[in-house]
Order: C-alpha cells, then sequence, then structure tokens
C-alpha cells in the first residue's frame, strides 16, 4: 500500500514537472477572468492569430494554483456557414413551343415540397436566353414566380462561363412550367429541382487595413493586393463593382501563405481559395473554406475588356472560439501560444459534446502578454567572469609554482 502511494505521488510530480516544462514553449499568454462553473466559452480575437500557428494547433489552457498546474481540455468551434441541399424527384410531362418559346413542364413526385432552385443543363455552350418560370398546382392557372430571368453560356478562346441556374424564392406547387424564350430549339440535357438551405453562421467582419488596384495591360489583368490589419480567419470575399454594362469575367482569390526576401523587396506564397466567374448576372460574393490569412491576391482576366471599376471590399469570416471544461475554479487560468512546434491537442472532450450545457457563459481574456517562464536568463561567458579569471589565474600560478618547486627538488 505504501509503494502504491509513493509511486502514485511520484507520478503526479513527473507529472506536474511535465506540464510547468510546456510551459516555457509558449511565447504569449492571456489571462483568463470570469471563471465561475465548470462550462465557459472562450471567443477569440483576431488580434491572436498573428502569434498563433495558421492551424491553431498551438493554443493550450493552463491553471496554476502554487506549486500546482493543471491542462484545460476544449473544443475549438468555427461557426461558418453550412448549406444543405435537398433534390425533388420529378417528371417531364410536356414539351412544346409556339410563338412565345419553347416550353418544359415538370410535376413534382413529392407532395407538399417546395423549391428555391433549378439547375437546367443544355447541349449547346453559346447562348443568351430569356426565361419565365410559373408554377400550378392543378397544370391549369399559372402563377409567375420568375419573368425575363437571364440565362447564359459562352465558350471561346478567351472566356468559359455559363450560368443557366434558375434562382427563387421557396415555391410549393405540383407544376412548374418553364419558358425559353430562344430562336432555337434548346437541347435539355438535365434538369435538377431541389432546395437549398443555408445554416447561418456566426460571423463577424474583417477589417481591411488597405486595397491597391493595379490594371496590367500587358497581361490584360486587373490585381487586387489586399492587406488585413490582423491575420484573421477568412471565408467570404464580395466586391463592389462599379458598372452599368454587363459582365463576365474569370477571377482568381488567393491568400498569402508565407513571405520571403528578395533583392527586389518581400515575395509572397499564395494558395488558391477560389476561382470561378465574376458576373453581372450573380452576386458578386464568393464563398471559399475558412482559411487564416493576413493578405489577399485577387486578379481578374479583363481579355479586351475595360477594367471595372471597384468601390470597396467586403471580408467576412466566422468567429473562432474554445469551449471549455474547468474541473476547478480556485485556479489562475491563462491561454498560452506561440509555440511553432506545438502539435494539435487530443483531447476525449470531442467525443461528448452532445453533453455540453446550453447557454453557457464567455469569459474575458486580458491582453497580451509575454510568457515570462518562456525567458531564459543570459549569462555571460566564463572568460568575461572576472572572479573566474582571477581564479583561474591563481590556480595556474600555483600549478606552475608546484611542479617548478618539484623539478628544483629533483
Amino acid at each position: 500500500m505504501l509503494k502504491r502511494k509513493i509511486k502514485l505521488i511520484a507520478l503526479l510530480f513527473c507529472l506536474t514537472l511535465s506540464v510547468k516544462a510546456q510551459l516555457k514553449h509558449y511565447q504569449y499568454q492571456r489571462e483568463l477572468k470570469g471563471i465561475t462553473s465548470n462550462w465557459h466559452s472562450l471567443p477569440l480575437p483576431n488580434a491572436i492569430f498573428k502569434n498563433t500557428q495558421r492551424n491553431l494547433n498551438d493554443l493550450r489552457i493552463y491553471g496554476i494554483k502554487g506549486k500546482d498546474t493543471i491542462e484545460v481540455p476544449y473544443i475549438l468551434e468555427q461557426s461558418a456557414d453550412q448549406i444543405i441541399e435537398s433534390e425533388t424527384s420529378f417528371n417531364i410531362i410536356n414539351q412544346s413551343n409556339n410563338a412565345q418559346g419553347y416550353y418544359y413542364t415538370f410535376q413534382s413526385t413529392t407532395a407538399n415540397t417546395p423549391i428555391n432552385q433549378i439547375r437546367l443543363s443544355f447541349g449547346q455552350r453559346n447562348f443568351d436566353w430569356k426565361v419565365t418560370l410559373e408554377g400550378s398546382n392543378n397544370n391549369n392557372e399559372w402563377f409567375t414566380i420568375l419573368k425575363n430571368y437571364r440565362i447564359l453560356s459562352i465558350l471561346n478562346n478567351n472566356t468559359d462561363y455559363h450560368f443557366s441556374q434558375l434562382n427563387f424564392p421557396n415555391a410549393n406547387y405540383g407544376y412548374f412550367r418553364i419558358l425559353v424564350k430562344a430562336n432555337e430549339q434548346p437541347q435539355l440535357r438535365a434538369a435538377k429541382i431541389l432546395k437549398t438551405d443555408t445554416l447561418r453562421g456566426i460571423d463577424t467582419a474583417v477589417a481591411v487595413q488597405a486595397y491597391q488596384l493595379h490594371n496590367d495591360i500587358k497581361n490584360k489583368q486587373s490585381v487586387i493586393e489586399v492587406s488585413l490589419v490582423n491575420p484573421s480567419p477568412l471565408s467570404h470575399l464580395k466586391l463592389n463593382v462599379k458598372s452599368n454594362l454587363d459582365f463576365y469575367r474569370p477571377i482568381k482569390i488567393e491568400s498569402v501563405t508565407d513571405s520571403f526576401k528578395t533583392d527586389k523587396g518581400i515575395q509572397y506564397n499564395y494558395q488558391t481559395l477560389y476561382q470561378g466567374t465574376i458576373s453581372s448576372l450573380e452576386n458578386t460574393a464568393f464563398n471559399f473554406s475558412n482559411t487564416l490569412t493576413s493578405r489577399l491576391r485577387i486578379t481578374i482576366d479583363n481579355n479586351d475588356n475595360k477594367p471595372l471599376q471597384l468601390n470597396g471590399i467586403v471580408l467576412k469570416g466566422p468567429i473562432s472560439e474554445l469551449i471549455a471544461r474547468f474541473e476547478k475554479t480556485d485556479y489562475e487560468y491563462a491561454l498560452y501560444y506561440g509555440d511553432k512546434n506545438a502539435s494539435a491537442p487530443s483531447y476525449e472532450l470531442k467525443n461528448f459534446e452532445s453533453k455540453i450545457p446550453i447557454g453557457i457563459t464567455a469569459l474575458t481574456m486580458g491582453d497580451e502578454q509575454q510568457n515570462t517562464t518562456s525567458i531564459t536568463k543570459t549569462e555571460n561567458p566564463l572568460f568575461e567572469n572576472k572572479a573566474w579569471l582571477w581564479g583561474l589565474m591563481v590556480l595556474i600560478i600555483f600549478l606552475l609554482g608546484f611542479f617548478a618547486f618539484k623539478m628544483l627538488k629533483n
């Protein structure tokens, strides 16, 4: 029994030393205030990301009480939007045409199912048509849902653009009829009728420090360089374009991954976040996978067209927060970060998310401070220590005298 207690005490002592040894690897810390229960949330401000790893693997919460140090498990949550699609089955019951154009009538096989999107696919790759969408419950009396809705497809050496998706408010009818106003028979190859729902996450505006628009005449491109106030999570970008004319141009959005110095100044490495088309027919907003960055590059291919005028840029990103479980509330807690070599923690807490209570309170986070345990004291080399030098000289003189005396005696 005594041996078991000794082993347990030794194990706890080793764990305490291990945790304290880990603390020195983190360069920064922020005090956590307001811990009154076992569960709390901790929203992360954008200012924190400039000193963390891009993937946030180095975030740790430690509590200290006297000589005792404990680690607090947490779950990292980022509230990005989620898009849910549910397709509705249907039958094409009629195809006809008259002087107005070409009609396609669809009958839903699922009763009382609202839809808000129809995706059409045609055999033609170059067209510019107007579409009218109607709904009916008896295939006799029709109600207009969309009128003179433009669909477009362009394929040439400079452009590959396709937009034939009908977007409209939720509509619940047993029949849907599409009128395509075209001068030729549309080759309708496929149609998908569905309802899309967006579960809105909690996002926040990301501050833009500055942006510069450069029109590259030689390469026929507009390049927009965007710098942020702080490195921030990004998942949404909107370009406020000023144009009275229709446009559809290739666009690429990239984020900086790292930088390096050259003779020409600082250069950047980029990764692609989005590649597609910016068009006057669609919202000039783009969603992409959440990424942490401090700089963006947006490239628009103008070909032989006049460059677009830009009125501003709107950036948004999901709110990042930690959901933490505090077993003891009488410790002094802080968030530690700033270890480039830290790997992601593995807490069993992620397997029990369903047990997290609803309505947990958020903690208050203090200002960023240097982690004092990470500061190593630099001592002067021995040869710069005068006392050590005098002692060494006395020792050398003593040894020389000793050996000289011994030689004379012999």
